[in-house]
């Protein structure tokens, strides 16, 4: 089963819901696909036994075959290409590395180098297979070294991965690779705003959600009335600990500060796997 854990917004527990999930399922997967900003490491304490260059492929120019007739650039809908009499420019953080200047060039003066965007790092936390994506600082395109972290997933055992937080393409890319996706929510007007949004963009992908609510003790049943309307069981309530915020500025996981989580961690992979076959059926 591969469950991708998500949420609307940043800073409802996503990360920690989701390295505790790895710890009390033991033998697993974890991908840590929040590449713009990826602290798995924190809780999870991996060894990493290598690491890999994430690259794409953008366009240079052969100036001696190059009429400057302007097609390429044209072309471009990400503006990474301009041309002018006598002077071709190449903006490689806009390029999309879609290819098509390549093709459209008449005299094909363009080819295509590989240029470094992030890495990925292997490694194990005990039993746990870890995999984690990092863009590098100052580039725009999240998106290859999500795919390059989720080719990763494998087909045996289960996986758990930890998606971008909000509802953009990085979130999409993730959701659309999972069997289901558990949205960590919290019981406030902003969490409850980003979890509506982060429903419709599953339904829009026609993927199965399940809802976790963190710090549960603060709402007055807003989003379970919401989870109700929409048909999506929530599958746990985490109330607001002292000691997990403590353990969490230690690098503590959920389940180290909070023991008597486990069990509820553990049972939650039944209800997903539920979930999944009621939404199948």
């Amino acid at each position: 089963m591969r469950v991708a854990v998500a949420s609307g917004k940043g800073g409802t527990g996503k990360t920690t819901v989701a390295t505790s999930l790895a710890l009390a399922w033991g033998e697993c997967s974890f991908l840590d696909c929040d590449v713009e900003g990826p602290n798995a490491h924190l809780l999870l304490h991996p060894e990493i036994e290598r690491s890999a260059e994430v690259t794409v492929p953008v366009p240079r120019l052969r100036e001696e075959d190059c009429t400057y007739c302007g097609a390429c650039a044209d072309f471009c809908r990400s503006h990474a290409l301009a041309v002018v009499p006598g002077k071709w420019m190449i903006f490689d953080q806009l390029c999309h590395a879609c290819g098509g200047c390549t093709l459209v060039c008449p005299t094909r003066a363009i080819y295509e180098v590989d240029r470094r965007i992030g890495e990925v790092r292997f490694g194990h936390a005990g039993a746990i297979r870890f995999v984690q994506g990092e863009l590098d600082a100052g580039e725009a395109h999240p998106i290859p070294v999500i795919e390059d972290v989720l080719k990763q997933a494998g087909d045996q055992g289960d996986v758990i991965i930890d998606s971008p937080p909000g509802t953009n393409c990085s979130m999409v890319e993730v959701a659309k690779e999972a069997d289901i996706v558990l949205l960590v929510t919290e019981p406030t007007p902003f969490g409850l705003h980003d979890l509506t949004l982060a429903v419709e963009a599953l339904k829009a992908i026609n993927r199965p959600a399940a809802i976790l609510v963190n710090r549960a003790d603060w709402g007055a049943g807003e989003v379970h009335q919401y989870a109700a309307r929409e048909a999506i069981p929530v599958v746990l309530e985490i109330p607001h600990l002292l000691a997990v915020a403590k353990g969490y500025a230690r690098s503590r996981p959920l389940i180290e500060s909070a023991p008597e989580l486990r069990q509820h961690l553990l049972d939650l992979r039944a209800a997903l796997v539920r979930t999944i076959r009621e939404r199948a059926a």
